[in-house]
């Protein structure tokens, strides 16, 4: 006779990747599932009279591998909460890890107190999603490296610089060009490109004008740039005027060219106008945030950052190893 127990049966557990999508660029989302092999799953996602958010998973998501995706663009409050909701509903239908896939990581630039009575918003940010039930974070390129810090858990820091390096090496002579920083605090990002590059590194230095008391700066060229095309390099591209400034900087010290490769094309304001009527030859960004078709233009160079974020997906998924996609 036996007890009942069927002491001689193994319980096998199998992994089971499940990919998420908010609202903000479900497009994305499909270029990664794609590239992945799998579905999205099928969620409801509205919004109630008053503003609040509804969510709710069509599949069951117990003792799933959860990657949360969403895009931080306008309105970026409103993703963020839809996330921290869509999060939260995994945490109290049993997922077993989420990760949070947010390619431009939200509030990346309040990074830090500049003078008293400020938040450091970046940190709040990281800790509510911890809150929310976020096991993991993976992001591409943020605004600084000190964020990583800010979350308790493991946080897979993606780079596009492969990506944007690889398109431009492929069209320019890299003999004639040189890798531009546009202030002092993306010279490591500049580095890394003269690295991949093997081209010479500028720097725009800004200074107050001494003859015009509280007024804009000067920028200064430290570097070789006459008669070179220049790669100005930057994390992102908001409202454009720092970039064409230094563009500007550069023509005024002999550049034969001027190109902008950045990871997040944010194109707030007057960005648009202010890069179509500079003398920047070519502006290439990544697809980390939906660039709608009224702020594209001739200029604009966009490349798809979703075969980087799938095979980070799957490492993360396999528990391989993310930074061996940058060859560390």
């Amino acid at each position: 006779m036996t007890n009942g127990r069927n002491t001689g049966r193994k319980i096998e557990s199998r992994k089971n990747l499940m990919l998420f999508s908010g609202r903000a660029y479900p497009e994305l989302a499909e270029e990664v599932a794609t590239h992945l092999g799998v579905d999205t799953v099928p969620t409801q996602l509205y919004d109630f009279a008053n503003g609040e958010i509804f969510v709710r998973f069509e599949e069951s998501v117990r003792g799933c591998d959860a990657f949360v995706m969403q895009s931080h663009s306008t309105p970026i409050n409103q993703w963020v909460m839809e996330q921290l909701i869509m999060v939260d509903a995994l945490k109290r239908a049993n997922a077993k890890r989420i990760t949070v896939v947010a390619p431009f990581y939200p509030y990346a630039r309040q990074d830090k107190k500049h003078r008293g009575r400020e938040p450091i918003s970046a940190r709040l940010i990281a800790d509510v999603f911890k809150t929310a039930g976020a096991h993991r974070l993976m992001t591409v390129d943020l605004h600084t490296s000190q964020i990583q810090g800010f979350f308790d858990g493991p946080v897979d820091h993606l780079f596009a610089l492969p990506l944007l390096a690889d398109y431009l090496q492929a069209k320019l002579d890299t003999d004639m060009v040189t890798v531009v920083s546009p202030d002092a605090g993306r010279v490591r990002v500049a580095e890394r490109w003269t690295d991949r590059l093997g081209s010479p590194l500028a720097i725009i230095h800004k200074r107050r004008d001494p003859r015009v008391p509280n007024e804009v700066k000067v920028n200064e060229v430290v570097g070789d740039v006459a008669g070179r095309t220049c790669i100005l390099v930057d994390d992102m591209i908001d409202t454009g005027g720092t970039i064409v400034k230094a563009s500007d900087a550069l023509f005024e010290n002999g550049a034969a060219e001027v190109i902008v490769a950045a990871t997040h094309g944010v194109l707030s304001g007057e960005a648009v106008d202010r890069l179509k009527n500079s003398r920047i030859s070519e502006v290439v960004v990544t697809n980390t945030l939906p660039i709608p078709d009224d702020h594209r233009f001739d200029k604009l160079t966009v490349l798809s950052i979703a075969p980087l974020l799938g095979d980070a997906i799957r490492e993360a998924f396999e528990d391989g190893s993310v930074s061996s996609l940058f060859g560390e």
